[in-house]
Formats: structure tokens, sequence, C-alpha cells
């Protein structure tokens, strides 16, 4: 099919001895003698009808053809080994590319639980608060999104629809006897596509003097809460972690459980991976962890 290539060995051969400047560290990296390798340069510059090396007493150095065949080949090598890498580690390893709040919140603290059940399997977290093209970026295996779901999209799975809720550390709740009192913590979207939920919003006309301090990421929210700097407006479902080591509690011991105008979370799996069964395992996992 190829009749003008010569030999794979050869050319490997060719790359190790070009990489390292050596005959005998290339020798060395191939598990050859210094002599099978000579042997196999001088074949190949036979083959091709041109001098690949320059041969010192001490040291060899590429000549100008020898110079673009070792360009060409550790490119082809590096691309087979990338290629190779990847069909190799696609059932063991699974990128997942979600928010950062979601990944540092949700994610991660629950991962060891999914790793006791599916142990020949690891997961790559990747966090970007913007939409990628799944179908399209190929080391990206699964995404979890935040947003407005719509069921009608091929490969969505509904996760859970968002609540918020009021939280605080249980030391500055004692410090105040009223709203009015307190520093009052939101979000404020990066995403300007998504509907935004709020203290004013909430409170409507609630007339009082409210101070309010908004962050751009929701976990920087919920750690300015944790650090006692107020109460904070954010995911009932982000916060899970921290009410189960009673490091926040709900402000006047309730949990409004407000909808968040329909905003979800939901995995997206591009075409690729529906029958990938390691993608097929998280996803059910991750379905049934975050009920």
């Amino acid at each position: 099919m190829y009749p003008n290539l010569p030999s794979l060995n050869s050319l490997k051969v060719f790359d190790a001895a070009a990489r390292l400047g050596s005959f005998k560290k290339a020798a060395e990296e191939l598990f050859i003698t210094p002599t099978a390798v000579s042997h196999q340069i001088k074949n190949l510059e036979e083959t091709l009808g041109s001098q690949l090396f320059e041969r010192k007493t001490r040291a060899i150095r590429l000549t100008e053809e020898g110079r673009l065949l070792a360009e060409t080949t550790s490119r082809v090598f590096q691309q087979l080994a990338a290629a190779i890498g990847e069909i190799a580690n696609s059932n063991r390893v699974i990128s997942v590319s979600t928010t950062s709040s979601f990944a540092a919140l949700w994610l991660v603290p629950h991962l060891e639980r999914f790793y006791q059940k599916h142990p020949g399997i690891e997961i790559s977290i990747s966090t970007s608060e913007q939409i990628d093209n799944i179908e399209r970026d190929r080391h990206i295996d699964i995404a979890i999104r935040y947003g407005e779901f719509d069921p009608k999209t091929e490969n969505t799975t509904r996760l859970i629809t968002e609540s918020v809720g009021m939280y605080a550390t249980p030391n500055y709740l004692s410090t105040i006897t009223d709203i009015e009192q307190a520093q009052l913590l939101e979000t404020k979207w990066i995403n300007q596509s998504l509907t935004s939920f709020s203290w004013e919003s909430l409170l409507g006309d609630f007339n009082k003097n409210l101070t309010i301090r908004q962050y751009d990421q929701e976990h920087h929210v919920i750690q300015a809460a944790l650090a006692s700097q107020g109460i904070a407006l954010v995911s009932s479902l982000l916060v899970q972690n921290a009410l189960q080591n009673k490091w926040l509690v709900p402000y006047k011991n309730t949990d409004i459980k407000h909808k968040a105008n329909g905003l979800s979370y939901y995995a997206v799996t591009p075409s690729r991976n529906i029958n990938n069964k390691s993608v097929t395992s998280f996803l059910y996992w991750l379905t049934e962890e975050i009920k």
C-alpha cells in the first residue's frame, strides 16, 4: 500500500538516534546493540539513496536530508503514541468537564464513592464556565452543565433541578439578631445567559437597608460564608458537605428551597461515547448519587 516507505523498525531506530544524537544511546533505549543501530541506519540510507548522518570520531550529526526525515519521524511517532494512548486509556480514564463550583463542592467530595464501586476507572476533571463543543473536542468524554435543561436535546440527562437556601456559620448567626444586621452574600453569574437569583428578588419589597456582597463564582460565596463573613444565598446541593459537617446551618433553621428559576444540573454525552461502558457507568452513578 505504501511501496516507497522503508521498514517501520528502521525508522524507529533512526528516530531514536536522531533524537538522542548517539547510536549508543539509541541502542540503550531500544535494548539492542550499537552495531545493530548502525546496521539499521546504513540500510535505511541505502534504501533512500541519501546520507542521513555525518559520522564523526565521537559524535554523529544530521545531514540536511537527515534533519528533514527526523522532523517527520518525530511528529509521526508522537501522533502515533498519542493516538495509541488515547485508545488504550479510553475505557479507564474519563475526562469530565464541569463548572468550578460543582467540581469543587460536589463532584470531588463524592468521587471516592464512585471509585469504591468502579476501582478500574479514573476520573479526570476539567473546569470551565464556558460551554465546550464536546462533539468536536475529543478530550472531553462527558460534560456536566448548569442552566436551563431542554429535554429535546439529544444525549442529555437531567441530574437535579436546582434549589437555593440561606446559610451561614453558627458562629456568625450568633452575632446577629436580624437580617438587617447581616452581610448578605450572593452570586453574580459570569455567564449572563443564566437567570440569576438574588436577595432582592427573594425578599421583594422587604423594606430594610440590606448590605449585599457579590462574587462571580458560587463556591467563592460559600467560602465567604464558611469564613463567617455573612449569610449566603446559594445552592442547596453545593452546601451538602458543609451542612453534614455542621460548618454551615440554614438561617433561622429553615431552608427556603427556593427553586432557582428552573435551572438544573444536567449531563451531556457526546454521540461517540453513548456505548462507552465506562462513561455509562459514571453517568448511572452520577444520577443515583445526586438524588
